[in-house]
């Protein structure tokens, strides 16, 4: 596994969560569930942080592990995210795994969904080291199986989730095609799409603007996050697409907004620690905010609304 970026760019992904849709009702796609928006909030300081020690984890990818590829710097693994109304559960790896057995899922997308994948197995893997598990890769498919909880956490590699075809006018994405590639998305109980980096390869892409330093500054030498609520600069205009479209689709969606959160963290990117040539501005550290990314996941699927969409085991 393994895939290399070498420009900077926002940090910003559309993340979707899916139940089985022979199991809900219709909600509201946009709107936070059980009382608690978590994606408004700061970072903050705490010592009991990370959620695991990535020397330990077997399931990091080189380019995601900043620490063992030479990063000096510890600070950042210190921050947590504070929702401002509310407290984000710490997540707790047993639990999920009894909440989840049985259960069967998936992370579809591009190699942000691997770095929030492989956040996912390592805050598990911390939880129960000495469970047994199995672990194999099929061409873009890899899975997660611990026989104990009877639990898969699965990846796909997908960059578009769309047929990208060629035509004589030349190749093209088509937006309402998912006929080619692999969308064996049957059978699943949690589906959680991820796309957007994909979609805006355009070269180099300078932010240090936005961060209040000189414009030619990108992430490289960042040690600490943006300590605020909000993000200095515009937000992606896709942003506003996604939540319009979700709210005319027929089936519900859970949009994990992690932007806001996301963009604060210019410390969390791998830079020139991620084991390859250049400066990995789109990527994230692990351990490192995806493992935020995750703690909502665990939050969402973990209340009375998510246990009851997901038939989760309370």
């Amino acid at each position: 596994m393994g895939y290399r970026i070498s420009f900077c760019s926002n940090a910003f992904s559309i993340i979707l969560l899916l139940p089985r849709l022979d199991r809900v009702e219709s909600v509201e796609p946009s709107e936070p569930r059980g009382g608690c928006d978590y994606f408004k909030g700061s970072w903050i300081e705490d010592d009991t942080y990370p959620l695991y020690n990535s020397a330990s984890c077997p399931f990091i990818n080189k380019q995601f592990n900043c620490q063992g590829n030479g990063r000096p710097d510890k600070v950042y693994l210190k921050y947590k995210w504070k929702p401002t109304a509310c407290s984000l559960p710490r997540f707790d790896g047993l639990d999920f795994l009894k909440k989840m057995k049985g259960k069967k899922i998936l992370f579809v997308g591009d190699s942000l969904s691997l770095n929030m994948w492989e956040s996912l197995l390592c805050m598990v893997h911390a939880a129960v080291p000495l469970s047994k598990y199995s672990f194999k890769t099929a061409g873009n498919h890899s899975t997660l199986s611990i026989p104990e909880f009877d639990i898969s956490l699965e990846y796909s590699h997908n960059v578009y989730l769309v047929d990208l075809v060629k035509e004589p006018r030349g190749v093209i994405l088509k937006l309402d095609s998912i006929v080619n590639g692999d969308y064996s998305w049957k059978g699943y109980d949690v589906l959680i799409f991820n796309t957007w980096h994909w979609w805006v390869h355009t070269g180099k892409s300078q932010i240090g603007r936005e961060w209040n330093s000189s414009v030619s500054k990108t992430c490289q030498g960042e040690t600490t996050p943006l300590l605020r609520t909000t993000y200095p600069g515009p937000l992606p205009q896709a942003k506003s697409v996604v939540r319009q479209v979700l709210q005319t689709m027929s089936k519900p969606v859970t949009l994990l907004d992690i932007t806001m959160l996301s963009l604060l963290r210019k410390d969390g990117h791998p830079s020139v620690y991620g084991g390859n040539k250049g400066n990995d501005c789109s990527h994230w550290c692990l351990a490192g905010p995806p493992d935020t990314w995750n703690q909502i996941l665990y939050a969402l699927l973990s209340n009375s609304q998510g246990a009851r969409d997901f038939g989760l085991n309370l």
